[in-house]
């Protein structure tokens, strides 16, 4: 069941239908609402298919890709194999990325939260962030 808060901005944003699938990096699902799913799925086709390391990425990458939908009540039907995957159990994560949300067990998120030492998040913050510009006075609209 998707919180009423979350449902709230999705209905705002005519957002009910969503991709889910296995995270990249880390033991979780990551849910792509259909119109940013779109865009990647435009992106992955211009690989060449005559490349093996791009055929192999698109494999991984949409292995077990499942179109979900929520309900007026906000509920979700998450497959049984990504609820496996995933390894979720009753208590779980939702936290925003971006324009995806990740669904993480609740003891995977705690254990991933606990593996970045305040320090280190400070470095790479200055790694990842240290050269990007952003002017928070410009509307992008």
């Amino acid at each position: 069941m998707l919180p009423a808060e979350l449902r709230k901005q999705f209905a705002d944003m005519q957002m009910e239908n969503f991709v889910l699938k296995r995270a990249i990096f880390h033991n979780r699902l990551e849910m792509y609402p259909v119109k940013i799913w779109d865009k990647i799925l435009g992106k992955l086709s211009k690989l060449s298919r005559f490349k093996k390391k791009n055929v192999d990425f698109t494999t991984y990458f949409l292995a077990g890709a499942r179109n979900v939908s929520v309900d007026s009540t906000g509920r979700m039907q998450v497959p049984k194999d990504l609820v496996n995957l995933a390894n979720l159990k009753k208590e779980i994560v939702l936290a925003a990325n971006i324009n995806t949300l990740q669904v993480w067990s609740k003891e995977a998120y705690d254990a991933f939260l606990k593996e970045v030492s305040l320090e280190d998040f400070s470095d790479l913050a200055e790694e990842v962030m240290g050269d990007v510009d952003i002017d928070f006075e410009e509307d992008d609209e």
